[in-house]
C-alpha cells in the first residue's frame, strides 16, 4: 500500500483537475519571508460555460486560522471586487479579444512585485515528470537568475510590476499579463505564468492561492466545470520549506536523540531488573525506539524537502512505514496496559480482544488517511475528504483505548470489596486512575492543544505545535514507564505474587481421585529472593 501511494513533490507542486465543479478552492498555502518567491505556471485552463469569470486570488493572513473566504459565505465573485480590509491580489482572465490576465489589488498590496517571464510557453508534463520542474527551479536558484524576481522589464509588453498610478492611487487595475490561447479538440485552452516576490518585511506572511470559477449566468449552474493543470514552485531564501517549517528538521532530529536516550535508559533498567521484567516492558522499549526511528526519518525527509524542494522517495517510504508501525505499537501498548495484561491477568478476555479488533484497524486507517492527506495536493477534493476521515477516526481510536482502563478500574473496585486484599486492590485502583488521567491528558494535549497552537501562533512559529506534540508524547512515555517500571514495590506485581502463594490446583475428579486436591506449598519469606527466578519463569509461561 505504501509503495502505491504517490510521493508528491512537496513545495514543487503540480495539480491536475478534470471536470472540477467547485466555485473556488485553495490551491496552495505557504509562509513567505523576505526573499521568498512564488512561481505559478498555468499550463492548461479550460472551463464551461465560456461566460464564467475565472482566475486566481492571492491572499495574506497572519495565522492559519484566518480564512478570507469562509466556506459557503462568499457573496458574488471575489474577482470583481477587491475589499480594502484584506491583503488580496486578484488575477482575472479577460477572455474578450484575448486581453490577457488582469491584475487588481487594494492599497495593502499596491507595491507587491508581480512579474512575468518573457518568452514563456506552456510545456505540458505528466505527474511523473515533476522532477523536471524541480531541476529547472534548482537551476534557476543556483544561477540566481529567476525571471520572476527580475526588475521591471525594459519593454512595456511584459511589464507586470504592480505600481500605483496618478489616477488610481494604491491600485494596479491597469496591469495585465500576457495569456496564450489555443484550441484543442474544439475547446479553448488558456495558459499563462506569473511570479510574486517578497522584497520587504511588510509583505511577509502566510500566503494562500485560490482558484475561482464564478458563474455569470444562472443557466450555467448545471454544466459548470473547469479543467486545470498548474505547476507551482515556492521557496524562501535558503530553503524550500514554509517559514513555519524551516526549524522542523532540527526539531525532529533533536527529539529523535532524546527518545533514543530514553529508550537506552529503559533497556538498561530492564537489564538491571530482569527478574521483575515482563514482556510488556520490552514492548514498551520497542515502541520508544520505533518512535525515535520515525522522528529521525521524518527529519531526513524534511531536510531533503528544505534543500531540493521535494523528498527522496526511499526516505519518504521508510518514514511512512515506521510511522504506521509506531502508531500501531502505541495503541497496542496502551490497550495492553489498560487491560492489565501481564500485570493483573495473563490471558486477554473476549471483551479485550474485541477492543483490539476495533482499535488496530481504526489506527491503521487513521495513519493511511494521514499519509494520503499529506501526499495529496491541497487543491484536490480528496485532500479535504481524507483530512476529515483522519480527524474522525483518530478521535474514535482515542476514545476506544479508554474503555479497557475503565473496565480494569471497575474490576478492581469490585475486587476490593469481595476479597481480602482490599489495600492492595485500592492501591492498584489508584494507579489505574492515574493511568486513565494520563491518557486523557495525552489525548487532550496532542490533539486539542496542538490544534489551538496551530491556529493561534504567528505563521513563522508554526513549528512550535510539532515541538509541543512531541514534548507531550515524551512526557507521556516517561510517566507511563515510571508508573509501570519493573520493581517489586510496584503494586501491580504484589497482587499477582500473593495470588500465586495462595493458588490451589484442583485435580480432575475420577474414581481414584475423587475429592482429592493438591495445595501449593507456601514459600518461606526468607527463601523468596532465591526462588524469584523460578517464580518468574512460571509467570512467563502465560505470556
Amino acid at each position: 500500500l505504501i509503495a502505491l501511494l504517490p510521493v508528491s513533490n512537496a513545495r514543487n507542486h503540480r495539480l491536475s483537475l478534470k471536470g472540477e465543479q467547485r466555485r473556488y478552492f485553495s490551491v496552495t498555502t505557504f509562509g513567505f519571508l523576505v526573499g521568498g518567491e512564488l512561481n505559478v505556471e498555468v499550463e492548461a485552463l479550460s472551463f464551461a460555460p465560456s461566460t464564467n469569470r475565472v482566475g486566481f486570488s492571492l491572499t495574506r493572513t497572519p495565522t492559519d486560522s484566518v480564512n478570507p473566504y469562509p466556506d459557503g459565505r462568499i457573496e458574488g465573485c471575489p474577482l470583481d471586487e477587491v475589499k480594502e480590509d484584506m491583503y488580496v491580489l486578484t488575477l482575472a482572465l479577460d477572455t474578450s479579444e484575448n486581453r490577457g490576465l488582469v491584475l487588481r489589488c487594494n492599497r495593502n498590496f499596491s507595491d507587491l512585485p508581480v512579474s512575468h517571464q518573457e518568452n514563456w510557453r506552456p510545456q505540458p508534463r505528466t505527474v511523473r515528470q515533476t522532477s523536471a520542474v524541480q531541476q529547472l527551479f534548482r537551476a534557476r536558484r543556483d544561477t540566481n537568475a529567476l525571471p520572476t524576481t527580475t526588475a521591471v522589464p525594459t519593454t512595456p509588453k511584459p511589464v507586470a510590476t504592480a505600481a500605483p498610478s496618478a489616477t488610481t492611487v494604491g491600485r494596479c487595475s491597469s496591469t495585465r499579463l500576457p495569456v496564450h490561447k489555443d484550441t484543442v479538440d474544439g475547446v479553448t485552452v488558456y495558459s499563462f505564468q506569473f511570479g510574486v516576490s517578497i522584497d520587504k518585511e511588510a509583505h511577509e506572511g502566510l500566503y494562500s492561492l485560490y482558484f475561482h470559477n464564478c458563474l455569470v449566468s444562472p443557466l450555467g449552474f448545471f454544466n459548470n466545470s473547469a479543467n486545470l493543470s498548474v505547476s507551482i514552485s515556492e521557496r524562501n531564501e535558503g530553503s524550500f520549506l514554509s517559514a513555519g517549517e524551516i526549524p522542523l528538521p532540527q526539531v525532529y532530529f533533536l527529539m529523535a536523540v532524546v527518545f533514543f536516550a530514553v529508550g537506552c535508559y529503559w533497556i538498561y533498567l530492564l537489564r538491571q531488573r530482569r527478574q521483575e521484567a515482563y514482556k510488556i516492558h520490552f514492548l514498551m522499549g520497542l515502541l520508544v525506539f520505533v518512535k525515535s526511528c520515525s522522528l529521525l526519518l521524518h527529519g531526513i525527509n524534511y531536510h531533503f524537502i528544505s534543500k531540493d524542494g521535494s523528498p527522496i522517495e526511499a526516505w519518504a517510504v521508510l518514514f511512512y512505514i515506521t510511522h504506521l508501525l509506531k502508531g500501531a505499537l502505541l495503541f497496542i501498548t496502551i490497550v495492553l496496559i489498560g487491560t492489565g495484561w501481564a500485570f493483573i491477568k495473563h490471558i486477554l478476555s473476549d471483551k479485550d480482544k474485541k477492543i483490539f479488533m476495533i482499535v488496530i484497524p481504526l489506527q491503521l486507517l487513521a495513519n493511511v488517511a494521514q499519509i494520503i492527506m499529506e501526499e495529496s495536493e491541497e487543491g484536490e477534493s480528496q485532500h479535504t475528504t481524507w483530512r476529515e476521515v483522519f480527524i474522525l477516526v483518530d478521535l474514535l481510536c482515542c476514545g476506544a483505548i479508554l474503555f479497557p482502563v475503565v473496565w480494569s478500574i471497575r474490576h478492581l473496585q469490585e475486587a476490593s470489596q469481595t476479597d481480602g486484599k482490599a489495600a492492595i486492590n485500592l492501591e492498584k485502583l489508584k494507579l489505574f486512575r492515574h493511568f486513565y488521567v494520563m491518557i486523557v491528558c495525552y489525548i487532550y494535549f496532542t490533539r486539542i492543544i496542538v490544534f489551538l497552537l496551530k491556529i493561534t501562533v504567528p505563521f513563522r512559529y508554526e513549528w512550535l505545535d510539532e515541538l509541543f506534540r512531541e514534548g507531550a508524547t515524551l512526557i507521556f512515555f516517561v510517566l507511563t514507564g515510571y508508573k509501570f517500571r519493573p520493581t517489586q514495590s510496584n503494586p501491580y506485581f504484589r497482587l499477582s505474587q500473593d495470588d500465586q502463594e495462595e493458588m490451589e490446583e484442583v485435580l480432575t475428579q475420577t474414581g481414584l481421585t475423587e475429592n482429592v486436591s493438591k495445595t501449593l506449598r507456601n514459600r518461606d519469606i526468607h527463601d523468596e529472593k532465591g526462588l524469584t527466578a523460578t517464580k518468574r519463569e512460571s509467570s512467563h509461561e502465560y505470556d
